[in-house]
C-alpha cells in the first residue's frame, strides 16, 4: 500500500474529472490523502480519501466570484499556488506521501514533490500543450506581456520559481514531468503534435448517486436540460429566451439549471414542461437526455460527449469557444451566439440537430470509443506503474 497525495482547487471542473480515479486508487488499497478547501470535504470523503485542508485564496467560494479577463484569472491562480506551498509543505512534511498527483491548478505539488524527490503526475481535466505551443501562442501571450498585469504575473512566477529552486520557465505550469489527459481527443487542439510526456486516457467518469438522482418524466417524449454550468450562469435573459423557444415544443421536457444567482421568479411565466433548478446532477440526465445546451465548459463538455448526447454549445468565455468549435468539428453540436441568439433560432438550432442521422451517429461513435479507453482503470495502473518504476 503507498501513500498517494492529490492535490488540486476547489472548483468543481477541477476536482470531479479526477475523482473516479481517486476512488480506484482507494479501492487498490492504496491510502489517498486529498489536499483541497475545506468545503470539498464530504466529496473528498465519499471518494474514500483522507482531506488535508488548506484556505485557497480562489473566490469560488465567494457570492461575488470574479469578472475578470485571462490576466486576472492567470494571476488568480498563481497567488492561489503561492498560498498553496506553505500550506503543503507543512501539511505534509511529516507524512510525506510515496507520489504526488496534481491539478493543473496545483503546481505547487509539483515544486514540493521536486524538492523532497518524489515521483509527481499531473491529472488535466483539461487540453495540454502541444510540441510548438510556445510558438503557437506567441502573439498572445505577447499581448498579455505588453499589459503591465501581464508583465507583472510573469515576473512573479519567475521569481518564485526561482525561489523555490525550480528552473525559470514560463512554461512551468504546463509542462509537467508526466501528465495523464481526462479528457477525449476530439477535445484537444493539435492532438497529433501531443508528447509522449502525455497519455489519454479519456474522461473517467462513473454514476454520482451522491449528487442526487434525476427520472425522465413518463410522458417525455424528448428531454433537453439546459445548463451554463457552475460559474457562468448568471444569465436570465437567456434563460428567458430558452423557455420561450423550448417550453411549448411539442413532446419535449426542459430541464434549466439556472445556477445560484437568478431567481426563477425573474423568468415570468414558466410552462409545466419546464423545471427549473438552481442545481442539477448533470450526468444523471445526460444519460437520459436526448440533447443538451451547454457553456462548452470543459466539464460540460466531457460530459455530453460521454453520454453520446447532441449538444447546442453557447459559449461564454476563457476556453468555452474553443471547446465549442471543437464539438462542432467533431460533428455533434451545433453553436450559437448566447448575446444575440433569438428563441426562434434556438428552436430552429434543437430540431435541426436532433434531426440530424450524421449528428446521431457520430455522438454515438464518440461515445462508444471513449467508453473503450479504459479511463479510470488505465489511469489507475499507469499510477501504479510510475510508484513502481520509482522504488
Amino acid at each position: 500500500m503507498a501513500h498517494i497525495a492529490m492535490v488540486s482547487i476547489p472548483a468543481p471542473g477541477h476536482v470531479n474529472p479526477s475523482l473516479e480515479i481517486i476512488r480506484e486508487l482507494v479501492a487498490r488499497g492504496h491510502r489517498v490523502t486529498y489536499a483541497n478547501d475545506a468545503a470539498w470535504a464530504e466529496t473528498v470523503r465519499d471518494a474514500g480519501a483522507e482531506l488535508v485542508p488548506y484556505r485557497s485564496t480562489l473566490p469560488f467560494h465567494r457570492e461575488d466570484g470574479w469578472n475578470g479577463d485571462a490576466i486576472d484569472a492567470l494571476r488568480l491562480f498563481l497567488d492561489d499556488a503561492m498560498a498553496m506551498l506553505p500550506q503543503l509543505r507543512t501539511a505534509y512534511s511529516g507524512d510525506r506521501p510515496d507520489l504526488f498527483l496534481y491539478d493543473i491548478a496545483g503546481g505547487a505539488a509539483w515544486i514540493l514533490a521536486t524538492r523532497w524527490g518524489i515521483p509527481v503526475i499531473q491529472l488535466s481535466p483539461t487540453y495540454v500543450a502541444w510540441e510548438g505551443y510556445e510558438e503557437d501562442m506567441r502573439p498572445i501571450n505577447d499581448g498579455w506581456k505588453a499589459d503591465p498585469r501581464g508583465a507583472d504575473y510573469y515576473r512573479t512566477l519567475i521569481d518564485w520559481l526561482v525561489d523555490n529552486g525550480m528552473p525559470p520557465d514560463e512554461m512551468f505550469m504546463g509542462r509537467p514531468e508526466r501528465g495523464l489527459v481526462l479528457i477525449p481527443r476530439v477535445l484537444q487542439p493539435n492532438a497529433d503534435r501531443v508528447g509522449p510526456v502525455f497519455t489519454f486516457v479519456g474522461p473517467c467518469l462513473a454514476p454520482r448517486p451522491a449528487q442526487g438522482e434525476w427520472v425522465r418524466p413518463a410522458d417525455a417524449e424528448k428531454v433537453l436540460l439546459v445548463s451554463l454550468g457552475s460559474a457562468f450562469t448568471d444569465h436570465p435573459d437567456f434563460y428567458r429566451r430558452c423557455i420561450a423557444a423550448f417550453g411549448d415544443l411539442p413532446g419535449w421536457h426542459v430541464v434549466l439549471q439556472v445556477g445560484k444567482h437568478v431567481d426563477p421568479a425573474v423568468l415570468g411565466e414558466v410552462l409545466a414542461s419546464v423545471e427549473v433548478h438552481p442545481w442539477v446532477p448533470q450526468l444523471a440526465i445526460l444519460e437520459q437526455a436526448d440533447a443538451f445546451l451547454t457553456h462548452a465548459g470543459m466539464g460540460g463538455s466531457v460530459e455530453g460527449l460521454w453520454t453520446g448526447t447532441p449538444m447546442i454549445a453557447a459559449p461564454q468565455a476563457v476556453d468555452q469557444f474553443g471547446n465549442a468549435d471543437a464539438l462542432v468539428a467533431a460533428g455533434v453540436a451545433r453553436r450559437v451566439d448566447s448575446e444575440s441568439v433569438t428563441a426562434g433560432e434556438l428552436r430552429a438550432a434543437l430540431l435541426e440537430l436532433t434531426g440530424s442521422a450524421e449528428v446521431a451517429a457520430r455522438s454515438a461513435e464518440i461515445r462508444r470509443e471513449l467508453r473503450e479507453e479504459g479511463g479510470t482503470a488505465h489511469a489507475a495502473t499507469l499510477i501504479e506503474q510510475e510508484l513502481g518504476s520509482r522504488r
